[in-house]
């Protein structure tokens, strides 16, 4: 099947933008790998130093020089469930690295917070800056220049994206990501969403409320509803830095030990000495975050990679924009319905042909650029492939070719909506993001007066004293990057989902982020230009008129918000100090708009 055109006239379009400074930046790039192993350029001071702690065989490989040497990366802790099997990984890797013929050291860790644990508190202020922290914290594990490729250990929200940025600092060594799985299926993700809902309207108390989501978030391994967690796992597939098929497979499972263990192995092949150098700088290309982009439409998933995916590509010099989001959104079709987006979580995808289902039927559709290079290869075709054990050997087989229940995915020409799921919407608020595959089509459309909110404390406060029983368009400036870091408000979600259910008309307009488990409510997201750089978002008054339509794009309000005067912000102060927030402040002074990533990392310092 030939590409189809839109997908190729984006992908033409990201190239021309690249223009000189990506060229520039591959071939700097690729001369860094040099022809010997990365440690030949260490003094015999800097190299013992490098192998002091190891175990004498690994010091004689070390001295040698001629064997690649593999860096170990991970997110481990063991206070979040996504990160604990990780802990058993390290032994796995450094043995199957030595039986290949190399050696592996864990080079560093990085920060790993969890936005299930921070959201709502003062700690979501720091999570999308943690991204940033992560890619930096990559950077200094592989400064020691001791090693030939790397293994990246992580799985959440900022954590994948920081990594790959991270790599691509380091675009000349093999990368090869290495998931933890998600947790086996507890309480249902509907039965969870209706605790909750129930607990916004005080008919149950704290301690239902507790015992349903310790039921849903149960034991070790991501949460299993589709958000940006298991976004970032897709990704990866799609991209192809993953083992085919590796993304759903349970922690502390023979599988997950054997795919685990095959990562080393394939990273020793990768390095610039083998047959089959593959830098992760010819791996993530142009073609690649098109395909990436195109997995997150086709799958409905977290809107927060349209800004993870943007700052991602910036670290290759790949410019993304929103414009390519909506292109590809407006003809990719959504095969999946996955909770938020459905009833089903990622298990019951899996089983229902996961990943690999969903990847044949674009190829075979012409959606996907085929021709890329992955670690597994040449070509997109190995991740239709599934992996299991045959008498204990890991072995891979073609994948499901036929839906296993149509409730979870279908086939292309039997989709669930025509285009993916987002839509960016324009107007004179601004530039805007809004998830449209867990949103039923009669909530497309919201045109309500605005009741104007400086966080989202202040919206549960009104619900609470009755004051919100009407239609109405929730607006919350004052949450963008620059301001307070952007959290995401998804506290608002069972709050707004009740008044929605009660027949109202509710939306939700805001310079900040919603979680990758955003629900049917429709909300505009990621407002730009923010509130407080000057965005008309922050001009919004209660009792304008404003326009919500994702049909359409529009975001708009009906009033003329150029001939206010500037906004007056409030004092945020409050969002500058504690829970460590007063070592940000330089982020938040340089941090870029969300449509760049949100990112406070590229400051081109040709230009400074």
């Amino acid at each position: 099947m030939s590409l189809h055109p839109v997908v190729q006239e984006v992908t033409e379009r990201i190239v021309a933008r690249g223009g000189d400074r990506r060229r520039r930046w591959l071939e700097e790039t690729r001369a860094r790998a040099g022809s010997k192993v990365q440690r030949s350029g260490l003094s015999c001071t800097n190299l013992a130093h490098g192998f002091a702690a190891m175990p004498e065989q690994a010091k004689v490989w070390l001295k040698v020089q001629d064997r690649p040497n593999v860096a170990i990366v991970s997110s481990y802790n063991d206070m979040l469930s996504a990160h604990q099997p990780l802990g058993e990984f390290p032994a796995w890797l450094k043995e199957a690295a030595m039986e290949a013929g190399a050696t592996a050291q864990f080079a560093g860790g990085v920060p790993a917070m969890c936005d299930g644990v921070t959201q709502g508190q003062a700690g979501m202020e720091l999570s999308l800056f943690s991204r940033d922290v992560i890619a930096m914290s990559t950077a200094v594990a592989l400064s020691h220049q001791m090693f030939d490729a790397a293994l990246y250990l992580g799985v959440c929200d900022k954590i994948v994206p920081g990594l790959v940025m991270g790599a691509l600092a380091f675009g000349h060594l093999p990368a090869v990501f290495v998931p933890a799985g998600p947790m086996t299926t507890g309480v249902g993700n509907d039965d969870k969403a209706r605790v909750r809902q129930l607990y916004a309207q005080g008919k149950v108390g704290r301690e239902e409320l507790l015992e349903a989501e310790s039921r849903a978030y149960h034991g070790p391994g991501t949460c299993t509803f589709y958000g940006t967690a298991n976004s970032n796992q897709m990704l990866m597939e799609f991209m192809g830095l993953h083992l085919p098929g590796t993304s759903f497979v349970n922690p502390h499972t023979p599988l997950r030990e054997a795919l685990t263990r095959e990562a080393a192995r394939l990273a020793v092949s990768l390095w610039h000495g083998g047959a089959r150098y593959t830098p992760i700088c010819d791996v993530l290309d142009e073609r690649a975050f098109v395909n990436g982009i195109v997995g997150l439409m086709a799958t409905g998933g977290s809107t927060n990679h349209t800004l993870h995916l943007i700052a991602m590509a910036r670290a290759a010099c790949i410019e993304l924009n929103w414009d390519d989001f909506q292109a590809i959104s407006d003809v990719v079709p959504l095969l999946a319905r996955v909770y938020p987006n459905g009833s089903a979580d990622v298990n019951g995808f899996r089983e229902a042909g996961g990943l690999q289902f969903v990847i044949r039927q674009l190829l075979q559709a012409g959606l996907l650029h085929a021709d890329v290079n992955t670690i597994v290869g040449p070509g997109l075709a190995a991740y239709c492939r599934e992996p299991y054990l045959d008498g204990g050997r890991l072995a891979w087989r073609e994948g499901a070719s036929v839906s296993r229940n149509e409730d979870i995915v279908r086939p292309i020409d039997r989709p669930f909506l025509p285009s993916g799921g987002l839509r960016v919407l324009s107007g004179n608020i601004g530039r805007a993001v809004v998830k449209t595959s867990a949103v039923d089509p009669a909530h497309f459309k919201v045109e309500a007066p605005a009741i104007v909110f400086n966080d989202q404390d202040e919206v549960l406060a009104a619900f609470q004293r009755g004051e919100l029983e009407r239609d109405f368009v929730a607006v919350v400036p004052w949450q963008g990057p620059a301001a307070n870091g952007m959290p995401e408000l998804h506290k608002l979600t069972p709050t707004l989902s009740v008044l929605q259910g009660r027949g109202f008309r509710v939306a939700l307009v805001t310079d900040g982020r919603m979680s990758g488990a955003s629900g049917k409510v429709p909300a505009a997201i990621h407002v730009t230009p923010e509130a407080l750089k000057g965005g008309a978002i922050g001009k919004v008054r209660t009792g304008d008129m404003v326009r919500l339509d994702a049909e359409k794009g529009v975001l708009e309000v009906l009033a003329d918000l150029e001939a206010r005067p500037p906004a007056l912000a409030p004092d945020l102060r409050a969002h500058h100090r504690g829970v460590g927030r007063e070592l940000f402040g330089a982020m938040r002074r340089v941090v870029s708009a969300a449509e760049e990533g949100a990112c406070t990392l590229f400051v081109d310092e040709d230009e400074a």
